[in-house]
């Protein structure tokens, strides 16, 4: 989840992108100019407590040499079929030579930094400068008085209204970050059913495929008596799927021989396991599958780790290490000899999170990147929207294709109180990736629908609803990014002229999950085992696992940003997601503790789309599932 972060419209973000395609700001005054929307969005509520005192650490980020509209025109042009420029990416050196800020520009900029009193690193590619300082210092370079605040329940730092640039550097800085101490983090898009910190197990009365276990052929352990749902009988949950069972229901038909060999997927995700690579391939060999080849498998690390007890639940590191094991185990099941890379955030916090993108960009060793994170909303700091969106062009620019999850909350209206999409998932430079509920069987994929759960409990022998909305796969219609042009151009309505999410779909529900090996901490000490798991999380990487395998159809070379392909070809190669083959839910049963049957079990019905929501499924591109699931048409073609 990001908090407290800023909402701009749509048209705000259309005025900062004119601006930096080419002219900038209009001046505050003959010798500065307002860096666009610097000003703290929380200040209409904000209290003011007084001077700020202490030291400021920002980061001023440099606009590309000739401007990000440059880069979107590149980026777009090398990403989309029919281009004359389709495929013809750049190397990091090129993209260095070719959008770096000059030197002349570097110097200029540190000069004003410095020159204020502030001290300055510049980054080694120039993407921004780093400055520390007094907090006067600060006031004098960016024209601005920085106060203490409350606002939200934290008590901040920040200026009072825009930073400004000396005029004559206006085109040169695009946003700067810090000044204002709000923090902004993200969260994974995982729907463990166990506490995040803990260990969990599944009980054992679930199938190994769907439908394959019910209270017919398998009564309740206890001797519950489980009735018809809404006057049907519905099966129990599968146990979790395979790596064996999803890639075949997924990539039956696929051209022989084609296993992501070649490929380098990189996943970003904060902290590190410690344990991943021995999870990963003892899950692997359990499940039929081949463990990591010497050297299929490596990490970049930081050199440390922060915010580790800052009380922030999401930036806690055993939380974020069940995320990083059902990334990677699940590229693996998907691309068995693919290599994988795995780029760990020293933290949660958005900044660090940057920084992979950074280090994946710059070594330019992975075609595709899976991100299973995100905020709730995509009401984000234009600020950092630049600073994402600048990482994910440069990408595009070298053939690196970035997809995101989605997100696990729907339409997000339970949370914020109106339907809104998720960042950086809605990013048009990014591919989402929704969530469906899926029945697998020997016979492949028999039935999906979107992931959009409602919560029934065994109530005095009926089932009684208990949570309306649960949770469910992120989508609908932004109303900060505007629809992109390839949406438009395949014919996709946006009510609000926002960019329509998701692009596609993997399966995501919890109910019909990954299994996934992890070690895990039960009371007090470690152990190996195994639990089923689920959301966009899960929807990611399979789509990355599967893409790999078109890459390396492709000839190992990248894609590049996905979506226009997708959208020019209407979602060939997906399956259109419609509802039909799959039960109105499923029984799951699990432990009272979450961990053996000493105090008992507890049942619950998890329905398949069943909450009620904006998202819709229907023929075609929907709000729930894009353009649907891919399939080996989508490796073949």
């Amino acid at each position: 989840m990001r908090k407290h972060v800023l909402g701009v419209s749509i048209a705000v973000l259309a005025t900062v992108a004119a601006a930096l395609g080419g002219a900038g700001a209009a001046n505050a005054a003959p010798t500065s100019s307002p860096i666009p929307n610097s000003s703290p969005g929380w200040l209409a509520h904000g209290t003011k407590l007084g001077p700020a005192t202490g030291s400021v650490s920002a980061r001023v980020y440099l606009a590309p040499k000739g401007g990000m509209a440059a880069l979107q025109a590149l980026a777009t042009a090398v990403s989309t079929p029919g281009s004359a420029q389709y495929r013809h990416f750049l190397t990091a050196a090129q993209y260095h030579a070719k959008f770096d800020a000059s030197a002349a520009t570097v110097s200029a900029v540190t000069s004003w930094l410095t020159g204020s009193g502030l001290k300055a690193t510049v980054d080694a590619n120039h993407r921004y400068v780093d400055v520390a300082g007094g907090v006067g210092a600060a006031d004098k370079a960016f024209g601005v008085t920085i106060s203490k605040y409350a606002h939200d329940g934290m008590t901040v730092q920040a200026p009072a209204g825009p930073a400004s640039v000396p005029a004559s550097l206006a085109g040169a800085v695009i946003a700067v970050n810090g000044l204002d101490t709000t923090p902004s983090v993200v969260s994974p898009k995982t729907q463990k059913p166990g506490p995040p910190d803990g260990g969990f197990r599944n009980a054992p009365v679930c199938g190994t495929w769907y439908g394959s276990a019910t209270p017919a052929n398998m009564p309740a352990p206890d001797g519950s008596n489980l009735p018809l749902f809404e006057g049907a009988a519905i099966p129990y949950s599968p146990c979790g799927y395979t790596g064996p069972q999803l890639r075949g229901a997924y990539e039956a038909g696929a051209t022989a021989g084609l296993d992501g060999k070649g490929v380098t997927v990189a996943i970003t995700d904060a902290y590190a396991s410690p344990t991943i690579e021995a999870d990963a391939n003892r899950y692997a060999t359990d499940t039929g599958d081949q463990a990591f080849a010497t050297g299929q498998f490596s990490q970049s690390l930081p050199g440390s780790y922060t915010r580790v007890n800052s009380g922030q639940r999401q930036c806690s590191m055993p939380g974020w290490y069940g995320e990083e094991t059902l990334d990677v185990e699940a590229v693996h099941a998907m691309a068995p000899a693919a290599n994988i890379r795995y780029y760990a955030g020293k933290s949660c916090y958005d900044a660090d999170l940057l920084d992979t993108f950074a280090r994946i960009n710059d070594e330019n060793v992975a075609q595709i990147v899976t991100n299973s994170w995100g905020g709730v909303g995509d009401t984000v700091k234009p600020a950092l929207l630049l600073e994402y969106q600048t990482l994910f062009l440069q990408g595009a620019a070298q053939g690196i294709s970035y997809v995101f999850s989605s997100g696990d909350n729907g339409d997000e209206a339970t949370a914020v109180g109106s339907p809104q999409t998720d960042y950086p998932a809605s990013d048009p430079y990014v591919t989402a990736v929704g969530g469906t509920s899926t029945a697998i069987t020997p016979d492949g994929v028999v039935g999906e629908t979107g992931w959009q759960t409602s919560k029934y409990v065994l109530s005095n022998g009926a089932w009684t609803l208990s949570t309306s909305f649960l949770y469910g796969g992120g989508g609908g219609y932004s109303s900060n990014i505007a629809e992109p042009q390839y949406q438009k151009d395949a014919g996709i309505q946006s009510p609000n002229g926002g960019r329509a999410v998701p692009d596609v779909s993997m399966d995501a529900d919890p109910t019909t999950g990954m299994l996934v090996g992890q070690t895990q901490t039960f009371t007090g000490a470690a152990a190996y085992d195994t639990y089923r798991i689920g959301g966009t999380s899960l929807a990611s990487p399979l789509f990355a696992g599967i893409t790999a395998l078109k890459i390396q159809a492709e000839g190992g070379a990248g894609l590049g940003l996905l979506n226009p392909l997708i959208y020019t070809s209407r979602g060939a190669g997906f399956h259109d997601v419609t509802g039909a083959g799959i039960d109105s839910g499923a029984i799951r049963v699990d432990f009272v503790n979450g961990l053996d049957a000493s105090n008992g079990y507890v049942y619950s019905v998890r329905t398949f789309n069943g909450a009620t929501t904006s998202l819709t499924v229907g023929t075609g591109w929907d709000t729930e599932t894009g353009w649907g699931s891919a399939r080996a048409a989508w490796v073949n073609q």
